[in-house]
């Protein structure tokens, strides 16, 4: 068994690290700041994260030079890969991301409106730098819908088809994320991340849920995942990055430790 990664989550508005209050949204200013995503990156990658995702939730032209800036300013101190995702419509908004110093871009409903942008990308820069990001929600007993647009619009696409889909068209890793487990931190929705990891062939990354260690190495188990995606536990000092591969470890998951 390959070592699974353990990724911390950031979401950046206007240069800042924030989440959400009672669902709010950047527009509406129902957002709370949490710190300065370049030190959040710093101590995190010193805590030994495999990786780390930055998503921007910015809507303005100067939240997404703040974006650059801060992709250039974390690539700049940290050793871990870099991923950011939010906003990326096009092969240039990913070249801007990647000379900046991301080492892969993540794109969701752009790749929905656009399926074509996954084969540019991964024609351009590889396929290892292109990430598809799938929100999935369960509509019916057996079935898990694909939706855009943060989870507010129904797509009809069904998750595992689409998954297929994205790395037929040269997606090189998928991040799945249950609308439904989202924010619960009740564990993670082994079902659908199961089915999705066995049905491609490309690293996929479990998001939405995570609450427990247990939690975390349920899905990499049980789900079958690559990697764990976590965003609050980690900001808000529930648990560190170390406390995390301590415990897969223990549990005999393999994981990349930490050489000081």
């Amino acid at each position: 068994m390959l070592a699974r990664r353990v990724i911390p989550c950031l979401d950046v508005h206007d240069g800042k690290v924030t989440r959400g209050v009672q669902f709010g949204r950047a527009e509406t200013g129902g957002l709370r700041e949490v710190g300065d995503p370049v030190e959040l990156a710093i101590r995190y990658n010193d805590q030994g994260a495999d990786e780390m995702v930055f998503f921007d939730i910015t809507a303005s032209a100067h939240g997404r030079r703040s974006m650059i800036d801060v992709i250039e300013r974390a690539a700049d101190r940290c050793f871990m890969p870099l991923t950011v995702g939010g906003g990326i419509r096009t092969r240039e908004d990913m070249s801007t991301m990647l000379q900046a110093g991301a080492d892969k871009v993540s794109i969701n409903s752009s790749a929905l409106a656009n399926p074509g942008l996954i084969r540019e990308g991964a024609e351009k820069f590889g396929a290892q730098c292109i990430v598809v990001s799938i929100d999935a929600k369960k509509v019916a007993p057996d079935r898990w819908e694909v939706f855009a647009k943060g989870g507010r619009e129904a797509t009809g696409l069904e998750a595992v088809a689409w998954a297929r889909r994205a790395v037929e068209l040269g997606a090189g890793e998928i991040v799945l994320n249950s609308i439904d487990a989202d924010g619960t931190k009740k564990g993670f929705d082994l079902v659908i991340t199961a089915r999705v990891s066995e049905s491609v062939g490309v690293p996929v990354v479990a998001s939405g849920g995570a609450g427990s260690l247990e939690h975390m190495a349920e899905v990499l188990l049980a789900g079958k995942a690559d990697a764990v995606l976590a965003a609050s536990i980690f900001h808000f000092g529930e648990f560190t990055v170390g406390q995390v591969k301590d415990y897969l470890a223990q549990r005999g998951i393999p994981v990349r430790r930490l050489v000081r």
